[in-house]
């Protein structure tokens, strides 16, 4: 296979791990928190955390192995190829489950913009529209992407910056009374509020995918991932706690757009607009982001003869454009289904489905890092406790996804098992094993 160029440095690939984690759910999540009031504070506390362990755990990962693929190389290198076969479908389901859930935030956000596209058929042509233009924004190369990506990164941070410096000198004090409005004790309301937020930090390991696409990788993934998660994380607490703190509780628990209304409370209805147009913008970004990923992961998984082999074509730009275009074509299917019943429940069963799938990939790459660790001539016990700590969170978090998206995400594993069974025979015959 040829080389692929080293086409992302720090900042793009600082860019591609803030814009795949701001992206849809910091715009939606002020209304899901709004029942728990500034208690949800707790539940960021925690998901904040456990994503900065996960992001200990990619940046000690790729550093020791800067391989494509991400977290599905490390199951892979650590466990072996059935486990990396699991991890690797877990976490392309995640990926254009993502995509298709951002897609229908864009539809919903334009519909905030011009009412006259809030028809199920327009919402539709609207969400597919920008999913592939995405596509063939990637399909330009990864050089392409990553330029978009930088630079839609940074428009869409500047309404967050402004609401946070503006929002916190005109909190309402009501807002803040009563601090746990849903009765809840510590631990229920905790394990809610985390789960919720999970959505939000979604993405954290996006520098670690195409880590072959990377300029010097194993320095410039860890600090990525580490510039990337800790500024995402303090954006998205700061912004979803201003926002609680500018609206009653009950008006901003049944807004479907939280900062478009905040802005129109503190500037104006021209303000409102610009927010909403601040939100499509963000779902760019993530999209963008997200369309890249989910190309790499088969990429990764067809070149260990995991997947088939066409998935590991890539272009004179070193494109996968299978993998593109295949995951693209799933997630068209998903947001057309998303329009034929009410679009709020079919997309939080996009993300509750995408959080259940990328946790799997989370937990193993913990697990993966303990085994890898215990492997080493001198094993660290900090290093140690990070991965298990780590692990610890993921299975939480996990869990906390429900009961649906655990059983639909059981569904699509045991549906990759043919897959994966008829592949490996497809291999041994070739090679005469």
């Amino acid at each position: 296979m040829n080389s692929s160029p080293r086409a992302l440095g720090l900042w793009s690939a600082t860019a591609l791990v803030v814009g795949n984690m701001i992206g849809s759910g910091v715009y939606l999540l002020p209304a899901s928190l709004a029942p728990y009031g500034q208690a949800s504070l707790y539940g960021w506390a925690l998901s904040a955390a456990g994503a900065l362990l996960l992001a200990g755990v990619f940046a000690y990962l790729a550093r020791r192995h800067p391989v494509a693929g991400g977290p599905y190389a490390y199951v892979r290198i650590a466990f072996g190829d059935f486990a990396g076969f699991i991890m690797a479908w877990s976490y392309w389901i995640s990926a254009w489950c993502g995509v298709a859930a951002i897609a229908v935030a864009f539809g919903g956000s334009l519909a905030s913009i011009f009412p006259e596209l809030a028809t199920p058929a327009r919402a539709t042509d609207c969400s597919l529209i920008v999913l592939w233009l995405g596509t063939a924004c990637n399909l330009a190369g990864v050089r392409t992407a990553g330029i978009v990506q930088l630079v839609v990164t940074i428009i869409k941070l500047l309404p967050l910056f402004i609401v946070i410096a503006v929002g916190a000198t005109r909190l309402d004090a009501a807002s803040f009374v009563p601090f746990n409005p849903s009765g809840l004790n510590w631990l229920p309301l905790t394990t809610t509020t985390a789960a919720l937020a999970v959505w939000a930090f979604q993405g954290m390991e996006c520098a670690t995918v195409p880590a072959e696409h990377v300029a010097d990788a194993q320095k410039t993934i860890p600090r990525a991932t580490f510039i990337g998660v800790a500024l995402a994380a303090l954006l998205t607490i700061a912004a979803c706690t201003v926002v609680l703190g500018l609206m009653p509780l009950n008006a901003l628990a049944t807004s479907t757009a939280p900062f478009a209304d905040a802005a129109s409370r503190l500037w104006g209805t021209g303000a409102g607009i610009t927010m909403a147009v601040a939100m499509a913008v963000s779902c760019l970004g993530a999209l963008n982001g997200w369309i890249l990923v989910q190309g790499q992961v088969p990429y990764a998984a067809a070149r260990d003869g995991l997947f088939p082999a066409y998935f590991a074509k890539v272009d004179a730009h070193g494109t996968p454009r299978i993998g593109l275009v295949v995951g693209s074509a799933f997630a068209t299917l998903l947001v057309s289904a998303n329009f034929t019943g009410s679009l709020v429940s079919v997309f939080t069963a996009s993300v509750l489905l995408s959080n259940a799938a990328a946790l799997m990939p989370y937990s193993s790459s913990a697990a993966a890092m303990f085994k890898l660790e215990l492997r080493a001539p001198a094993p660290s016990t900090w290093r140690l406790a990070v991965a298990t700590l780590a692990l610890v969170y993921g299975i939480w978090a996990l869990v906390g996804t429900g009961v649906e998206a655990l059983l639909w995400g059981a569904g699509l594993l045991l549906a990759a098992l043919p897959f994966y069974f008829h592949q490996r025979s497809r291999v041994q015959t070739q090679t005469g094993g």
